[in-house]
């Protein structure tokens, strides 16, 4: 199959080659060339703009980093809508706005585009490992009709509903794993005030009710000073920004995501916005009083 890609960076790039070595023709186009070279070297058609990636592709994907960017590719000039052609198919695979997402593919479906809202959970790993989570929302016929595209880069795939649902879904995902970041370095940082060695807290954790993919990975690299990003801290400060927006249109109380909201802020504050998530735990420990004692615990009279 024809299929087109706009959006080389972390996650991009490992999905263009999942798809090349599943022995699609992918055409692909990006703002910087060095983005370029790896996919040309594994086979990659290059294209002049966004456009002429749609004029050769039945699907074509992005992944790009906030609705903005979307937009552009999608409906600016030069875009997937210039290219257009009947029966396309373009599955945006950022994390955006459920209503930006609605709105976009309004927009694309009078320019003869069919749009699903597909956003990815697994981060680089999964993207190189073809074992994202994938939410996808959108018109029946369109999923069906890409889904053997999408199981060429992730292992679950769900149909949500209709167009923004996939996003929706994304949120709600982001709720968890941004207050489960921050819960697991709460943890490790309260055992390790206390002079408990924190590898065995999560150990003995991990046999229990509190286990978590979350404890398990991002524990793990917590502990291990392991913080090059695989999910920078500023798209996850970027996807819980998405969150309390809907919160706030909605009406609703979202007290622990508005607290991770705000450590992620903070993050990208303090310079810390290009590691991985996971470097949260920095952050706690920035605020530690530095003449605590190492116990955490007031000495006796």
């Amino acid at each position: 199959m024809e299929i087109g890609v706009i959006g080389l960076g972390l996650m991009g790039r490992p999905m263009a080659c999942n798809l090349l070595r599943a022995g699609h023709r992918v055409h692909v186009w990006a703002r910087r060339a060095s983005a370029l070279a790896p996919l040309v070297d594994a086979g990659a058609v290059v294209q002049a703009s966004a456009a002429e990636v749609a004029a050769h592709a039945e699907i074509v994907l992005t992944v790009v980093a906030d609705a903005q960017d979307v937009e552009a590719v999608a409906l600016g000039d030069g875009g997937v809508a210039d290219g257009a052609h009947p029966g396309l198919i373009l599955v945006d695979l950022s994390t955006i706005a459920p209503t930006a997402a609605r709105d976009i593919a309004a927009r694309l479906a009078g320019r003869g585009v069919t749009m699903l809202d597909a956003p990815v959970s697994g981060g680089e790993t999964g993207a190189i490992n073809a074992s994202l989570t994938i939410m996808v929302g959108g018109s029946d016929a369109a999923f069906e009709r890409v889904r053997p595209v999408l199981a060429c880069l992730g292992t679950t795939i769900t149909h949500v509903g209709g167009s923004g649902a996939g996003q929706v879904a994304k949120a709600c995902n982001q709720i968890l794993t941004g207050v489960g970041v921050v819960a697991v370095a709460e943890a490790i940082e309260l055992a390790r005030a206390n002079g408990v060695d924190p590898e065995r807290v999560r150990t003995a954790l991990l046999g229990g009710s509190a286990y978590s993919r979350i404890l398990e990975n991002h524990g793990a690299r917590m502990l291990a000073e392991e913080f090059r990003p695989g999910f920078k801290a500023w798209m996850h400060q970027k996807d819980l920004r998405i969150v309390m927006e809907e919160a706030h249109r909605n009406g609703l109380f979202l007290p622990s995501a508005a607290v991770a909201a705000q450590l992620f802020n903070a993050m990208s504050g303090s310079g810390l916005g290009e590691e991985d998530s996971v470097a949260v735990i920095k952050l706690l420990r920035r605020w530690r009083q530095p003449d605590e004692p190492a116990s955490g615990r007031s000495p006796p009279d």
